[in-house]
């Protein structure tokens, strides 16, 4: 009895995998948790770390299957937030941005794949509260997305931990207080799940 239990069980993990295994595309979406890096205030020459806060993201991936590995390329909508003590007043940071993860996948056994590889970042829209926010230095930068996943059915589910490579400032000042304005580092690190769906 208990061998045959095991053995549906397998069965039915491995038919559920099958689903979401195999070439094709679908759509994502999901919750991440953010902090971008520090903020500097060049008046009074104070460094603030970032609370994180949550933000969410959603998308289109596609992917080519091999025996063993798979090429997974996502066009993805993100929003992050932080947040910042500015003088006393806490600000929230928000960033709009387009990413395109370009991942390397390994199967692992049955359902359970890891991955990694570079992720293309362009940023939309910054704004940081009341203040006057410039654009950043960079639109276009790189990042690394690395993560574990697990397919069920046509569904996927994946946790990720998401880093910008290249620095990439923003600059603010505040246009009615004199003694507030600075620069924030814009670069993420976050932990993103997403849910998938094969189409």
């Amino acid at each position: 009895m208990k061998k045959t239990f095991l053995v549906v069980a397998f069965a039915l993990i491995g038919s559920a995998a099958m689903a979401q295994s195999g070439s094709g595309f679908g759509v994502k979406a999901g919750l991440s948790y953010n902090k971008n890096g520090d903020l500097v205030n060049t008046v009074t020459d104070a460094v603030d770390d970032p609370e994180g806060k949550a933000g969410y993201h959603f998308g289109f991936w596609g992917k080519l299957d091999f025996p063993k590995i798979y090429l997974r390329p996502e066009l993805v909508y993100s929003k992050t937030k932080s947040s910042y003590d500015i003088s006393g007043d806490s600000q929230d940071y928000d960033v709009s941005k387009l990413d395109m993860p370009v991942l390397l996948g390994y199967k692992l056994i049955g359902p359970l794949h890891i991955f990694a590889g570079p992720a293309f970042q362009y940023t939309l829209k910054n704004d940081l509260g009341d203040l006057e926010v410039e654009d950043v230095k960079n639109d276009f930068t790189v990042g690394l997305n690395a993560g574990v996943g697990v397919n069920l059915g046509r569904l996927g589910l994946d946790v990720r931990y998401e880093r910008g490579f290249s620095e990439n400032e923003a600059e603010f000042i505040d246009t009615n207080v004199a003694n507030v304005e600075g620069r924030i580092d814009s670069r993420p690190s976050q932990v993103i799940f997403a849910l998938s769906l094969k189409l």
